[in-house]
């Protein structure tokens, strides 16, 4: 089994050298080479098996012969060993064929965490048989980076370096954190926007003589690893139902919604994806306008889709334009000066195959958490709330369940549940220990070269 960038230039790797590279050298992001099929009985039993069983084997075939299929099943086991529900990612029926998509009930209660709980394991498993050490270097819109933390801090041989943009994430995702008592992770709060964390993070894998020099990696959604852990519950899911569901995600840097086409390339039958964004539309904009542009992050109740520049767009525009790498190359170097991608109509009737979109504002998030309460009297957070919208405005053309990834606990996001609810949501004992530890966190400019010599600083010296 070997990986692919998308633009090109890089030599195909095996999926453990992918995992540790996070980012492809020439700037791309890897794909298989070629997606391994799923049978329908294969996939029929997904349904009827404990998740860590389903997740053995999608996560293996990707895999290939990078681990044995013992290694696997022994990450997976230790990963989910401590969610608070054994189905790890239960699906809930809230109305007539509307379904939540539990995923946060992991180690930081987001939906990071199924992905990220293994994706650790695996990388320390991968580094220590080839020997040295890695920077983790992760930009956060604000779970991923808990999530990474919780699944690679007090690791041997890693350092972990977390940027986040200073103020545009919530107070309980700030904590989770700035409060790890993990020597070798190290908070970085940028004054700027999600978007500029994410352009220091990739500036930084430019460099080349320093990535190499300090075994620079990445473990946000970047990289392909977690878009693996990902789609096993699109399988999980569409096995319970039975059929080719619409699946409506919450959607800001596009991993979680593009681990839903891996899954449809994998053989997994799926009737739309829905791509449900808050204000910061780009990818509405993209999907019903054929415009990719970016511009400026507006500051939202869903901070972790507060994103202008949804990195793994690229992967999903590979594969709608038949693989042409060159093409992909010029269009995102092209992206990177203009901010905008017209794009072709092939490419984008090739989308529209797969995908839809919708966009919600904050009082439309707020209205949505107030309706599903009422309705059903359960909490969701805004991110939830954005899709739970999206849902209730589809327009079907015939009988179909809808599917809604939860993608957070509505406990981290207090401030917005209680303005639209009146109700606080009960603080999980996970929570606990976060709210009241002691902050650690450095601040800083939005400049890459700062960064680097924070990086560099607080690196071990050989």
């Amino acid at each position: 089994m070997k990986y692919v960038s998308t633009r090109g230039a890089a030599p195909p790797q095996s999926f453990a050298d992918m995992l540790l590279a996070g980012l492809a050298p020439d700037g791309g992001l890897y794909l298989p080479e070629a997606w391994p099929r799923f049978s329908p009985a294969e996939i029929a039993a997904f349904g009827k098996q404990p998740y860590p069983e389903a997740a053995k084997a999608i996560i293996g075939r990707l895999a290939g012969d990078s681990f044995a299929e013992a290694e696997i099943a022994a990450d997976v086991a230790a990963a989910y060993a401590t969610f608070d529900d054994p189905r790890i990612a239960p699906l809930v029926e809230i109305g007539p064929d509307l379904y939540l998509l539990e995923l946060f009930h992991g180690p930081t209660l987001a939906f990071k965490d199924i992905a990220l709980q293994v994706l650790g394991r695996l990388f320390a498993r991968a580094l220590k048989r080839k020997g040295g050490r890695a920077t983790v270097l992760c930009a956060t819109s604000g779970d991923t980076g808990s999530a990474a933390i919780a699944a690679m801090g007090g690791l041997e041989n890693i350092e972990v370096f977390v940027l986040h943009p200073k103020g545009r994430v919530s107070e309980v995702q700030r904590r989770q954190m700035t409060t790890a008592p993990f020597a070798n992770v190290h908070n970085i709060a940028v004054e700027g926007t999600f978007d500029d964390c994410q352009a220091i993070v990739k500036a930084l894998f430019a460099e080349t003589d320093f990535s190499r020099a300090v075994n620079l990696t990445a473990v946000n959604s970047i990289n392909f690893a977690r878009i693996a852990a990902q789609a096993v519950y699109y399988f999980t899911a569409a096995a319970q139902l039975g059929a080719a569901p619409v699946f409506v995600v919450p959607t800001g840097n596009f991993g979680d919604v593009f681990a839903g086409e891996a899954a449809m390339r994998m053989g997994l039958p799926v009737d739309k994806l829905v791509v449900a964004t808050n204000a910061n539309d780009i990818m509405a904009r993209a999907l019903n306008d054929g415009v990719y542009a970016s511009g400026t992050a507006q500051p939202t109740l869903s901070p972790s889709m507060d994103i202008q520049v949804a990195s793994n767009f690229e992967r999903a525009l590979f594969e709608a334009c038949g693989r042409d790498a060159p093409w992909i190359d010029a269009a995102m170097t092209g992206f990177a000066k203009s901010s905008r991608i017209d794009l072709p109509p092939a490419v984008l009737a090739d989308l529209r195959t797969r995908y839809a979109a919708a966009r919600c504002d904050d009082a439309e998030t707020l209205a949505t958490i107030a309706r599903v309460h009422a309705g059903t009297g359960r909490l969701i957070d805004p991110h939830t709330a954005v899709a739970v919208m999206a849902a209730y405005n589809l327009r079907l053309q015939k009988k179909v369940s809808v599917v809604v990834l939860s993608t957070a606990h509505p406990a981290k996001f207090p401030a917005a549940v209680r303005r639209a609810t009146g109700q606080i949501p009960p603080v999980p004992p996970r929570l606990k220990a976060a709210l009241e530890g002691v902050e650690k966190c450095e601040v800083t400019a939005a400049e890459k070269r700062l960064v680097r010599a924070l990086i560099e600083a607080r690196l071990p010296r050989p």
